[in-house]
């Protein structure tokens, strides 16, 4: 997949843009602050619906306006797709492909995105929540209809909580809450695919992680992941490791274990207000050699594995897609690593159809990615040049 053209309306410091993009190398260059990241978080947002800076869309609109428009040409071959997303201050998004109005949730069928920034070292190093984000980006991008199943175990997680914080205040405990059962159902549902889809992920990004922090390090130090589940007693409040997820991947089984937990837990909820289990409890358990990369790993360690997690995406995007490769972008992070892993990271990235790399300074970039540059200040795309 190749992004040809990208323009901005009202996106966070653009008023409007346009700019061009190739296979291969291409390098947006400019001081902090004048919008780089902004452009490759446009690209990706076609890929995740969402920021990897912010939790929420507002940000992303331009200050004064009520709405931001991205569109970008992509490539798939000798086929092109004009894809345009509305992203508006309040109320829900729009979007549409070839002109055709569509849900939003339809646009990572089109486009496939891989963004590494230094943000990322918020998933090895972070909260729970970090970690669960990454995971749930990428099932979306693995397959697109995991957006709904996400939203809809969202908006339930949702009322049924707002149902146990009712019951507090009322004073209501143990089984006299009857209509707990029906949210009940409905969250077992949808949290049980996600947590096989969770599971799925886990499992198939094992090889393709321990072969890309080899790649960047240059030391086998036996990444692992796996989740830490609430249906298993996990929990994402204690300092624990946590507990490894099922060895079985079943539905039914997972279900079963589901349903168990919360009737395990009917009563700790109704006294705290919460729902205490399902996929928005769970963990990414991080390992390198044997011990949790949260608290144990170097530095530069967490910054191989941050870097491996999406290389590790990109490479199972690359195998399953009929996309071609995705867009491998690399978000102001050669600043941050030292010379070594620079170069391997670089010869790594090289070899993905399309790259896109923000740098505030042009030598921060190894020579082999320096095929296209594009100069980027305050919110203007002042010139594009391609090096002899």
């Amino acid at each position: 997949m190749i992004v040809e053209q990208l323009s901005l309306v009202d996106f966070r410091n653009y008023a409007a843009a346009d700019v061009t993009l190739v296979p291969g190398p291409n390098v947006f260059v400019g001081r902090n602050g004048q919008g780089k990241t902004n452009l490759a978080e446009a690209i990706a947002f076609f890929a995740t619906l969402g920021s990897h800076r912010v939790s929420n869309d507002a940000p992303m609109v331009r200050d004064g306006a009520d709405a931001a428009i991205i569109r970008a040409r992509l490539a798939h071959g000798e086929r092109r797709v004009q894809l345009e997303a509305q992203v508006n201050r309040q109320g829900s998004n729009k979007a549409r492909v070839n002109g055709s109005a569509v849900k939003p949730s339809e646009l990572p069928r089109y486009a496939q995105v891989v963004l590494f920034a230094p943000e990322d070292l918020q998933i090895v190093r972070g909260d729970p929540s970090a970690r669960r984000r990454f995971a749930d980006q990428l099932l979306v991008q693995r397959a697109p209809r995991m957006s709904g199943v996400l939203g809809d175990y969202d908006r339930v997680l949702k009322q049924r909580t707002a149902l146990l914080k009712s019951a507090r205040a009322r004073g209501v405990r143990g089984d006299a809450l009857s209509t707990l059962d029906v949210w009940d159902d409905k969250l077992v549902t949808l949290g049980t695919q996600v947590i096989q889809a969770r599971l799925a992920l886990a499992a198939d990004l094992a090889a393709p992680l321990a072969a890309a922090y080899t790649s960047i390090a240059g030391a086998d130090h036996d990444p692992e992941i796996e989740w830490a589940l609430s249906i298993r007693g996990n929990d994402p409040d204690s300092d624990d490791a946590g507990t490894p997820a099922v060895v079985t991947a079943d539905v039914a089984d997972i279900a079963a274990q589901f349903r168990e937990a919360l009737a395990a837990r009917r009563v700790a909820e109704l006294d705290r207000g919460l729902t205490l289990v399902g996929p928005h409890r769970d963990d990414l358990l991080l390992r390198i050699r044997g011990l949790p990369v949260k608290g144990y790993a170097s530095h530069g360690e967490s910054w191989s594995v941050a870097l491996s997690l999406r290389l590790a995406s990109a490479e199972l995007l690359r195998e399953e897609s009929l996309l071609g490769d995705p867009v491998l972008i690399l978000d102001d992070v050669f600043a941050e690593l030292d010379t070594d892993r620079r170069a391997r990271l670089a010869g790594l990235a090289g070899d993905y159809e399309q790259v896109v790399v923000t740098a505030a300074v042009e030598g921060d970039v190894p020579d082999i990615l320096r095929a296209r540059m594009v100069r980027v200040e305050a919110g203007r795309i002042v010139e594009e040049a391609t090096d002899a």
